[in-house]
């Protein structure tokens, strides 16, 4: 028998004919389709703009609105807290918003339906679609804590551990519950409505645009139960510090919380064929 050939091949029949295929691995096909992905995201110059612009014109709203907010005795800082936000911004733009309308797009042109009849697994064309939204989501955060430390004298992140563990489950989180949010979207069009309550109530809730500790007691600790608050307090404590163990740990447990229903969710509700 010959040796093996650089890629694993496998054996099929067709009509009687023996057929000789190469298998494809997990990373090239996550290679392919977020390089197809990519060139989709590239062509939608308004998903484009609202990945790139918006987030950063929230940061310049928020840091007008954090200024009229009295932050004494909470140790936080303006510039802080709207880079903080921004950051949860990008989060919510770039992954959710966008992911939305991504899943949307592909389902009812039935991409997502052909993709399925090949050798890609379920999971694979879910994160396949979302990893140009969640790498373009970090290098804008990157790019934030560069300017958070060259400009305004935040410095680098203090726990990045921390900070790196809120990203990383914030991508995931937020990817999964867009995946979620499009099963009830019948069009691309009406993604900007079921996107809206998700994003008001972790814009407001969630500690974006309002601290929480300038908030009720009663009202901070349902706040805390929000998809997103936990994934905030991780970024914010990785980034500028200032957070005991026990709120740490408060955060890291609704996070993982959100994020297992999330999977689970989209796991047994996902809609890979057009809504009729």
């Amino acid at each position: 028998m010959t040796g093996t050939t650089t890629a694993e091949r496998r054996m099929t029949t067709e009509r009687g004919t023996t057929v000789d295929r190469p298998r494809t691995t997990t990373v090239g096909r996550l290679w392919a389709l977020g390089q197809a992905e990519l060139v989709l995201l590239a062509r939608n110059r308004t998903a484009v703009f609202v990945a790139l612009l918006v987030p950063l014109a929230m940061v310049l709203a928020m840091k007008t609105t954090l200024e009229r907010i009295d932050l004494g005795g909470t140790g936080l800082t303006v510039t802080g807290m709207a880079l903080t936000g921004g950051i949860g911004m990008v989060l919510m733009q770039v992954v959710y918003m966008n992911l939305v309308a991504a899943y949307v797009a592909r389902r009812e042109d039935l991409v997502l339906k052909r993709l399925r009849t090949g050798e890609v697994t379920d999971w694979e064309i879910l994160t396949g679609t979302a990893l140009p939204s969640v790498v373009l989501a970090l290098v804008q955060t990157a790019l934030m804590v560069l300017a958070g430390a060259a400009a305004f004298g935040l410095g680098a992140p203090k726990r990045p551990e921390l900070f790196i563990a809120g990203m990383l489950s914030g991508s995931v989180l937020l990817a999964a519950l867009a995946a979620l949010t499009s099963v009830a979207t019948r069009t691309v069009q009406t993604s900007q409505i079921t996107t809206l309550p998700l994003f008001l109530v972790s814009m407001i809730g969630s500690g974006l645009f309002v601290p929480l500790e300038v908030l009720p007691d009663r009202v901070a600790s349902v706040c805390e139960l929000l998809p997103v608050t936990g994934v905030m307090t991780l970024v914010r404590a990785g980034w500028l510090g200032g957070v005991d163990g026990s709120d740490l740990l408060r955060a890291g447990i609704a996070a993982l919380a959100w994020t297992v229903f999330a999977v689970f969710a989209v796991q047994r509700w996902f809609r890979w064929e057009p809504r009729r």
